[in-house]
């Protein structure tokens, strides 16, 4: 992998094995997954299909009353696609409540009560069908702390995390995701109008290169700079990856023993035999 192009066969191929490998050695055979319409999921879907067969693979779909009906109907073409089981549930029942008792909450924090609903449903449903929850959230996303915290970054293992938003749709093209899917403006639909790169005030294409650059590159925002990068849109990015570091680590647990979960004890599922 060279910058931000990839070889998708061989992308496929490591993710398609991760997939089975993380879910089988665990002892599972399924997994659910939240199903958006956006590329990110139907990337994900897409995988796991190729992965453990479209019968292991439900995909769950959960509209909010303000979600658009171009969401459920692009969702359904992957599903048709794949020919996935699938189960559909409204959140707005569940939603409602809690936010009727907020007065005043602002749309971040309702779109946040959203999505973490969403990964209750998720959960539950991971549950009842004996399944994992597979994650959907690229790497853009997790470096900028673009995702909610117990909300859509929640999952047990996710195929799409190192990779970038135009990555993911480089591999959706090579997949065969339907093309609307990877071309429609990315929204998380959480409220009326929302797209992702209106609400960042930049293109995935854009920060992508850049986080490249400084991320997987390492090169100073001096170089980033000298090859054409605005100062302030450098800095801001550069904040916005050190201020979400919270969101990408266990919760930090204070140590008191000689052997603490998470600092000295590690091990993996198969400890103690």
């Amino acid at each position: 992998m060279s910058g931000l192009s990839i070889d998708c066969e061989r992308v496929t191929e490591i993710l398609t094995g991760f997939i089975s490998s993380e879910v089988q050695k665990v002892g599972f055979e399924r997994v659910v997954l939240g199903l958006s319409g956006g590329v990110d999921s139907a990337t994900s879907a897409y995988l796991a299909a190729r992965a453990l067969g479209s019968e292991n693979v439900i995909a769950i779909l959960m509209p909010y009353q303000t979600s658009r009906t171009e969401s459920r109907s692009d969702a359904l073409k992957a599903v048709e696609a794949l020919r996935l089981r699938h189960i559909e549930v409204d959140i707005t029942p569940m939603v409602d409540p809690y936010l009727d008792g907020q007065p005043g909450i602002d749309r971040v924090r309702r779109g946040n009560v959203m999505a973490r609903e969403r990964m209750i449903v998720l959960y539950d449903q991971s549950y009842a069908h004996d399944a994992l929850v597979l994650g959907t959230s690229n790497k853009t996303e997790y470096l900028l702390g673009y995702t909610t915290l117990w909300g859509d970054m929640a999952c047990a293992l996710n195929p799409l995390g190192d990779l970038y938003k135009t990555q993911v749709r480089e591999l959706a093209r090579h997949l065969g995701v339907p093309k609307e899917i990877i071309e429609k403006a990315p929204s998380a639909d959480l409220w009326k109008g929302q797209t992702d790169e209106e609400e960042l005030g930049f293109t995935y294409e854009e920060v992508d290169r850049l986080l490249c650059l400084l991320i997987d590159q390492r090169r100073s925002p001096d170089e980033a700079e000298e090859l054409g990068f605005d100062r302030a849109f450098i800095r801001r990015v550069m904040d916005m990856v050190r201020n979400s570091q919270f969101k990408r680590r266990l919760p930090v647990i204070a140590k008191i023993s000689q052997r603490t979960v998470n600092w000295d004890f590690r091990y993996p599922r198969d400890w103690g035999k």
